[in-house]
């Protein structure tokens, strides 16, 4: 029988080295579905998005499989690129990577539509204040902010195929819970089909029709606690002021953080409140308006520039968008080693068992000669992860490390981070699940206009940190 809506058929996907990515995979997607798309990070789930979409990586090739479009085959080339850009609409992985830096966020949304109205309500609807955000540029934008104004590009034009790739990576339950509705308005229309890969099985099972699973679910264990050691904090923040542009009204104020040996401290809120400003900041990437760092108890310059390399490597960011971060010409291997060698001065020889010591950590063994094109999100986000712990450093601030990992394999890197703690380092993590955020000694809340302070039993005070 001729299926209507999205039908693909045998997909097959090979590496340069010819083995396979995708292995003969297919999924239908009648008019008015939500199908969605789960599995183990590296499984082969954003390769199938591009393989469908003809819109493969270099270094990965199609061998086999079609794609019908209402009933028609799509041919790749030039055919599937004219379908593409008339029926779809697109949000990948890293949708901060894909926003032209140089355009404001009203010009980025009107590439789907230039009706101001229109646009206005795609922002609004998806929780970003249209007239506060219309000027901004992308480095203005937190990571959910980023990932909504992506969705909002993509379904301002309400395309007939929406593809949507870890759209939730990023956002506070305020802002999921609208993504949410956005994708449920297409569901049951008749018209439409939506795509969707995600690690966050909660939302899959409240906004989709039907779920594919790609490879093998694990099960995890829970962490265990660990108590901080009670001596003087390793690290410190006081006075702290900041504000995303500078100069504006400021996301914290006159506040004071301190991070203690074998501590693990959560950071909570809702997207666009500073989170990631604050990790920024404390790494020498972002100018505090006033305030003080210390790290053993020592004046600690704020510019990254201005640190020496023991301080460098004391202090090591894991950033919330590895894309960005990680150079597309390096293999995995060179980059790991690199801050092995430049912040730990280890020999190269040295360095390289070192690399391959610590991608085995965060379950890449072998994959040192990848590039980062070759990786999935979550690999990627493994492999910035073991760059900054090859510098062995005493405090690690981790941004959303988790977001783009399976459960089973987010809780891997928890317990390796549990394991690391014992030997005295400090984490500092921002995340939006509650369930990472647990496993914390303390949490802190950061709100629109200031952060709230966690005791150590985790209950959550209410007056500004």
């Amino acid at each position: 029988m001729m299926r209507t809506g999205l039908a693909v058929d045998g997909m097959t996907v090979h590496d340069r080295r010819g083995r396979a990515v995708v292995s003969d995979v297919s999924l239908h997607a009648d008019p008015g579905e939500t199908i969605a798309i789960v599995g183990p990070s590296g499984s082969g789930k954003t390769t199938l998005l591009h393989a469908l979409l003809d819109a493969l990586p270099t270094g990965l090739r199609r061998i086999g499989g079609t794609v019908r479009w209402g009933g028609r085959i799509i041919t790749p080339g030039r055919a599937a690129r004219r379908w593409r850009y008339r029926t779809a609409g697109i949000v990948g992985q890293h949708p901060a990577a894909a926003l032209n830096p140089l355009q404001r966020v009203h010009s980025l949304v009107a590439e789907g539509t230039p009706d101001e109205r229109l646009i206005r309500r795609a922002l609004d609807e998806l929780g970003l204040d249209s007239a506060e955000m219309w000027r901004r540029r992308p480095h203005q934008l937190s990571g959910g902010q980023a990932q909504r104004v992506a969705l909002a590009r993509a379904l301002v034009r309400e395309p007939a195929l929406l593809v949507l790739d870890e759209p939730t990576t990023g956002l506070d339950p305020d802002a999921l819970d609208l993504v949410g509705q956005a994708i449920a308005k297409r569901r049951g229309d008749g018209r439409s089909v939506t795509l969707l890969v995600s690690h966050d099985r909660d939302f899959v099972t409240r906004v989709s029709d039907r779920v594919v699973s790609f490879g093998q679910e694990r099960t995890f264990r829970a962490g265990r606690a660990i108590r901080a050691e009670a001596d003087m904090a390793v690290f410190s923040a006081s006075g702290l002021t900041i504000a995303q542009p500078p100069g504006t009204a400021p996301l914290v104020q006159d506040s004071t953080l301190e991070l203690r040996r074998n501590e693990l401290v959560a950071v909570l809120g809702p997207s666009g409140c500073g989170k990631s400003t604050l990790l920024r900041t404390l790494a020498g990437l972002h100018a505090a308006d006033e305030g003080e760092l210390r790290w053993r108890g020592n004046i600690f310059p704020h510019r990254v520039e201005d640190r020496t390399r023991p301080q460098l490597r004391a202090v090591q960011l894991v950033s919330q968008d590895p894309a960005t971060t990680l150079n597309p010409a390096h293999r995995v291997g060179t980059a790991v080693a690199r801050a092995a060698r430049v912040l730990r001065g280890l020999p190269p020889s040295a360095a390289r068992k070192r690399t391959d010591d610590l991608l085995r950590l965060v379950g890449l063994g072998g994959a040192a000669q990848r590039f980062p094109r070759e990786l999935s999100g979550g690999q990627r986000q493994r492999v910035s992860l073991a760059r900054a712990l090859a510098a062995e450093p005493e405090v690690l601030l981790a941004d959303e490390i988790t977001s783009a990992l399976d459960a089973a394999t987010a809780h891997d890197v928890l317990d390796l981070l549990d394991r690391l703690r014992t030997d005295g380092l400090a984490v500092l993590l921002v995340t939006h699940d509650r369930s990472i955020a647990d496993r914390a000694d303390r949490t802190l809340r950061l709100y629109r206009r200031g952060l709230a302070r966690a005791n150590p039993d985790r209950s959550e005070e209410t007056r500004a940190w």
